[in-house]
């Protein structure tokens, strides 16, 4: 959450953050800060990943099954009307 920082703690801010080295402070407090929030996060078990992957594919085939016979009747359609 954004803190509200008081008027001279805003100009160190900006004094710290100009200039190749201030650049570099904000890297690195970066990293760290990326640091904290990667171990907070919860990774699917392998069992998870399996199952998701498989529902994902399954989709998939269905829709595409779906589409190609819509192509195929609309294509159909077409056919007999322009004939």
């Amino acid at each position: 959450m954004a803190k509200k920082k008081g008027k001279k703690a805003a100009e160190k801010q900006a004094e710290q953050t100009t200039g190749l080295v201030g650049k570099a402070k904000e890297l690195i407090e970066f990293f760290e800060e990326s640091k904290v929030e990667i171990k907070k996060v919860v990774w699917p078990s392998r069992k998870e990943t399996i199952t998701t992957c498989v529902a994902v594919l399954v989709v998939s085939l269905v829709i595409a099954l779906y589409l190609g016979v819509v192509d195929f009747a609309l294509s159909k359609a077409v056919e007999a009307i322009l004939s």
